[in-house]
């Protein structure tokens, strides 16, 4: 947990934080060709200066996916996000001479739409390579690995990693955004086809700028074939 200060987090008769239970958020950022997670340095408390994940008290006054999201917000400024509940972590020792569980989610987020809010509870909020994270706080590597482990089967069964691109892509870009979730290398004309028979991008008459090779086109993604395969899903094998 990292407890963002702001004039929300003022303790009133209406706003009272639930003791013992907690948001832990993983957010994930995709950097040209690397998956990276955004990781906070504590100000204060008794893991100052230590590496974890972002996070805060649930609220008497709202849910787990609300207290969620407003967590969010308040470092990130980000609102309407992609934000995927993963489950409860409920070990008795993962938190130092006090009993917490904490509900962790993750959330994919557009590195271009990004822009980090101050906190006096936080020193430093930085990106880290999926293959570089340090030891951090708590059983956070343990929450950072099972929330890697489930965006792996995710991005199988519907198209949520769009929400890591901007909004005009090449097909060279996606194809790098999937090797880095899935920690694979796929083949890049069979990708091609498979991605393009699927009808969710849409070409534009637009090519790359401001490169040294070769521009590239540029696609998006349909937003009506999006949500009918987020919701109806496939099976996207590679």
């Amino acid at each position: 947990m990292t407890f963002l200060s702001s004039k929300n987090n003022t303790k009133t008769n209406s706003i009272q934080d639930i003791d013992g239970i907690s948001i832990d958020c993983v957010i994930f950022g995709f950097n040209k060709e690397s998956l990276e997670v955004l990781l906070v340095q504590h100000a204060e408390g008794e893991s100052i200066g230590k590496w974890g994940l972002l996070g805060g008290w649930l609220r008497k006054e709202e849910s787990a996916d609300d207290a969620a999201q407003r967590i969010l917000y308040e470092l990130t400024s980000l609102d309407n996000i992609y934000l995927e509940q993963l489950k409860a972590f409920g070990d008795p020792n993962r938190v130092p001479e006090r009993r917490v569980v904490t509900i962790a989610y993750y959330t994919l987020v557009n590195r271009e739409d990004y822009n980090i809010k101050a906190s006096l509870t936080l020193k430093e909020a930085k990106w880290y390579k999926i293959n570089a994270i340090p030891n951090l706080i708590f059983d956070h590597n343990e929450i950072l690995d099972f929330s890697l482990m489930q965006l792996r089967n995710r991005v199988r069964q519907a198209p949520i990693g769009f929400n890591l691109l901007p909004e005009k892509f090449t097909l060279l870009q996606l194809m790098h955004l999937y090797e880095e979730i899935l920690g694979i290398t796929l083949d890049k004309s069979n990708f091609r086809r498979k991605i393009l028979q699927m009808k969710l991008l849409v070409p534009l008459d637009e090519k790359q700028q401001d490169v040294s090779h070769r521009a590239a086109q540029l696609y998006k993604f349909d937003p009506e074939i999006y949500e009918k395969l987020t919701q109806k899903g496939f099976n996207f094998e590679f």
